[in-house]
């Protein structure tokens, strides 16, 4: 249980660090990834950056 928590919790701060670097590739401005505002705050749901980066890391996986 503790090694998962330790993997999402790297998974969350590595997006974080990479989110400017993909944002400027144009990931983030896909169709399918719905940015609203509610209550006052910018929401934001990546549906298709998620699988985009899903299916890359996938890819990568089978690779090596």
């Amino acid at each position: 249980m503790i090694r998962w928590m330790l993997v999402i919790f790297l998974a969350l701060v590595l997006i974080s660090w990479f989110t400017p670097l993909l944002q400027r590739l144009g990931f983030g401005k896909l169709p399918g990834d719905f940015r609203f505002r509610l209550f006052g705050r910018e929401w934001f749901l990546p549906v298709t950056t998620t699988i985009v980066l899903s299916l890359l890391a996938s890819l990568v996986s089978q690779l090596l």
